[in-house]
């Protein structure tokens, strides 16, 4: 394969896997990124340095909201497969910064949907989010639900995210696939996702904040997925644009097993207990829902399954396993 891939947000959680799944592969990457101080900077340079040993890997820092130096970058390196994964992620951030997410998610999106159509691709992926079915009642969330009444202004933008791309590949010819991910997690994530956090707060020797009222009758449940499946579902959806009239489609990219969020605590403790050998409980605060969140996720992934016969296997237990273990190492904690 010889073709140049563009990926945005490639020091960030999912664009660092990706990248380094295609480099692999001996696939040229273009990586794009801000390196933003919205979670702990040390983390996506260390993801990014990992890149930096590959010599089919080139970085450029750039801000997706500066329209000409996205254009230019599209115009030298004329990537064929565009995977757009750079955003301001966060639900609750978003609801205290929201400037950021116009900025990020709107501005600069539009910015990658304008050099696609100057600059001819032969599929653009970007990432949506589970968060744009809002309070739907009904579950698991399927790809055709109405999906007009987001709770929060980070779901808001990734909706926005998937009128804009239609709206392209339907005026441009441009073969667009949108992903709605449902909570991803693993090695080298997000600071500012439950699990990381609250391992950090059980070091901190800190009590860690649950927003489910206590109700454990009616807890949350999430759809967790872990980061290798993710990945798998992408790569196998990279080399098949959609060919029909209209090119846009829209994919849940999801676990398909939801796991209430106390089933999803306990399996942390079970995991922490068995990377440090020691007993590990959290000392646990029961807050009220938080303004902005959703009682749950739950992913239809049937679409994906019947396009490319993939389906997320990783269970919860291996998934935060493989978390904790490498946490302890990352961090020596051993």
């Amino acid at each position: 394969m010889n073709k140049t891939y563009l990926i945005t947000g490639v020091a960030g959680f999912i664009g660092y896997y990706l990248t380094k799944k295609l480099l692999e592969a001996n696939i040229k990457v273009i990586g794009l990124d801000n390196i933003n101080d919205y979670y702990d900077q040390e983390l996506k340079l260390t993801r990014l340095n990992d890149l930096k040993q590959n010599q089919n890997f080139h970085f450029i820092k750039v801000d997706l909201a500066e329209k000409s130096e996205i254009t230019a970058i599209f115009s030298k390196y004329q990537p064929e497969i565009v995977v757009n994964l750079a955003a301001q992620a966060g639900v609750r951030y978003s609801i205290e910064n929201p400037d950021v997410y116009i900025q990020s998610n709107i501005i600069g999106f539009f910015n990658i949907l304008e050099a696609c159509r100057h600059n001819p691709v032969k599929h653009l992926i970007y990432a949506s989010s589970s968060s744009v079915y809002g309070t739907n009642k009904k579950v698991p969330f399927t790809e055709t639900d109405n999906v007009d009444n987001p709770v929060s202004l980070y779901a808001a933008t990734k909706k926005s995210n998937e009128l804009m791309a239609h709206t392209y590949s339907h005026l441009y010819d441009i073969p667009a696939t949108g992903l709605r991910f449902f909570t991803v997690y693993g090695p080298l994530g997000r600071p500012d996702m439950a699990y990381f956090s609250f391992t950090n707060k059980f070091f901190q020797g800190e009590p860690i904040q649950i927003y489910n009222n206590g109700d454990f009758d009616n807890d949350l449940y999430r759809d967790f997925t872990y980061i290798d499946d993710i990945i798998e579902g992408i790569i196998h959806l990279i080399d098949k644009p959609k060919q029909d009239k209209v090119k846009h489609r829209v994919f849940n990219i999801g676990n398909n097993k939801p796991e209430k969020l106390m089933v999803f605590i306990t399996t942390l403790e079970e995991c922490l207990s068995n990377s440090l050998n020691k007993k590990v409980e959290f000392q646990k605060i029961y807050q009220p829902i938080k303004l902005g969140d959703v009682p749950k996720t739950y992913a239809n992934t049937k679409l994906l399954e019947d396009l490319v016969g993939f389906k997320p296997k990783t269970s919860i237990k291996d998934g935060l396993q493989k978390f904790t273990d490498w946490y302890i190492d990352y961090y020596k904690l051993k």
